[in-house]
């Protein structure tokens, strides 16, 4: 299979402001996720794609791949879209699977992609899936940022929140918190371009519920590596502590 990754960044994110060229230990943020995704085997290519020309002349500075795409999307799943009829029409290729790896996870190891890609390479009736991972603390279960997600027994998405789910008792059951490492099979995401966004997305600001409200599955594994997000400035203090004490580079 052909397999590309698409990275989405943009400089206007509303809770910090030009965080894809933030520095974490000296190096920018895209640059982190961009170098870890690109260390996958199981992927063909991997691009960032951006609005902003800021973004796109630092990825080709340090001799990666960016795609210019509108300035008008809303949502990150909508951008990669784009930048895959782009791609395939400047490689003249077709991609069986597009991984989108938001922006802000600089955490990424390159065995979460095997671990993201492995129920679709299974089963080709999973369309879409999504990585999580276990809520450590009440304060980030509490924390607005961190989309939370429940499933069924069969471990699809029943509903991703930023309040706290399933209950807002921390230690009542065990809470698990998205890990934005989504593959998408072609052709469901160029159909997730069609549907009109849904009042649950729109509501919570989570790409994942369009797909469920339209009566699809998402598929959800747990990661077994330590990920955190960047959402504000508070978190780089934090992530850079976790890349400190992490045996990958």
């Amino acid at each position: 299979m052909n397999v590309l990754a698409i990275i989405p960044a943009r400089m206007g994110s509303s809770r910090f402001p030009g965080k894809p060229l933030a520095k974490i230990n000296g190096i920018p943020m895209i640059q982190h996720v961009f170098e870890r995704v690109n260390k996958s085997k199981s992927l063909n290519k991997v691009v960032v794609a951006t609005c902003d020309e800021e973004i796109f002349d630092f990825i080709h500075s340090i001799d990666g791949e960016a795609i210019m795409t509108s300035s008008s999307h809303e949502r990150a799943s909508d951008r990669c879209a784009e930048a895959l009829a782009l791609v395939e029409e400047k490689d003249n290729i077709r991609y069986d699977i597009i991984v989108m790896v938001q922006g802000d996870e600089p955490m990424t190891h390159p065995n979460m992609i095997e671990e993201a890609l492995s129920p679709m390479l299974k089963d080709d009736s999973v369309l879409v899936v999504n990585l999580m991972s276990k809520i450590e603390n009440n304060a980030e279960f509490q924390n607005p940022n961190c989309i939370k997600v429940v499933c069924d027994l069969e471990k699809n998405a029943i509903f991703f929140s930023r309040k706290p789910i399933p209950s807002n008792a921390f230690n009542t059951s065990p809470k698990n918190k998205q890990v934005c490492i989504i593959p998408f099979t072609r052709q469901f995401l160029l159909d997730y371009t069609k549907m009109s966004p849904t009042p649950l997305e729109v509501a919570e600001s989570v790409d994942m519920m369009r797909v469920i409200e339209n009566g699809f599955k998402v598929r959800m594994v747990k990661t077994n590596y330590n990920s955190h997000a960047v959402d504000s400035i508070e978190d780089i203090d934090i992530v850079e502590a976790l890349m400190r004490s992490s045996d990958f580079e």
